[in-house]
């Protein structure tokens, strides 16, 4: 199986370094991804500058192509101009920190895995509920190995990517797999002012995560101790709205 490796921390992450080395297990493994940090920028492709792919080595090895971009555009660079072949499957991630509920709108990690979505191929997303740079991956590795092996074989819809959440703790702790859907948790926004060493004003964002915890959400998951996954997909189609709009028709000013 070939496998596409993809992330939003950077090519230099802990976290896409554990991935790429657990997924060598089941596949051969192409590593492409941002080389620098690229958390919350959602879809963004680059369109403006042109791109740039630099060999990029770990512990004097090849590991990877470095992009000077996001990851959705790692995901379309790498599929239609780098590699030799096609993926079977793209997954994105270790990511540092949960891509649960609304977060997957923000999320480059979850985006690079639906650019892969929608140009054919089948695709996840993995997250830890960690942000440290010194986090265990080992157990969401292991999870991201055993599903990458069987996704193929899942008869999931074409428009669909699962979103994989592994939580921070001892791997013995974690009860295993939960089939889930999005919460409906919220940010609390708050922008926090500074000032530069010339006393001009600038914005600090500093959220507050309010986790609610309905029982069938990924948060609720996490929260119990189970690897939550959501099956996610992109129709932005309000259908109810649609027939509400539709006294407008042949309207004309």
């Amino acid at each position: 199986m070939r496998i596409l490796v993809t992330n939003d921390d950077g090519i230099d992450s802990p976290g896409i370094y554990a991935l790429a080395f657990a997924l060598r297990r089941v596949g051969t493994v192409t590593v492409v991804a941002p080389d620098r940090q690229q958390s919350a920028v959602g879809h963004a492709l680059t369109v403006s500058s042109p791109l740039r792919a630099t060999p990029f080595r770990r512990n004097g090895e090849m590991f990877g192509y470095a992009i000077n971009g996001t990851p959705a555009d790692c995901v379309k660079l790498a599929i239609s101009t780098l590699l030799p072949e096609k993926p079977d499957i793209v997954v994105s991630g270790i990511n540092h920190g949960a891509n649960t509920s609304l977060n997957v709108l923000y999320s480059g990690t979850v985006s690079a895995a639906t650019e892969a979505m929608m140009m054919g191929y089948k695709a996840m997303a993995v997250s830890l509920t960690d942000f440290g740079w010194e986090a265990d991956m080992s157990a969401a590795a292991d999870y991201a190995a055993m599903l990458a092996e069987r996704l193929p074989g899942l008869a999931l819809p074409h428009d669909t990517v699962l979103n994989v959440n592994v939580p921070a703790i001892p791997s013995t702790n974690i009860k295993g797999i939960k089939a889930t859907r999005l919460s409906d948790s919220v940010w609390e926004d708050v922008y926090q002012e500074r000032f530069d060493p010339m006393e001009r004003p600038y914005y600090w964002l500093k959220g507050t995560y309010h986790a609610r915890g309905e029982d069938d959400s990924d948060d609720r998951a996490l929260a119990d101790g189970w690897v939550a996954i959501t099956p996610i997909r992109y129709d932005l189609n309000n259908y109810a709205a649609i027939n509400t709009l539709s006294v407008l028709n042949g309207l004309q000013p």
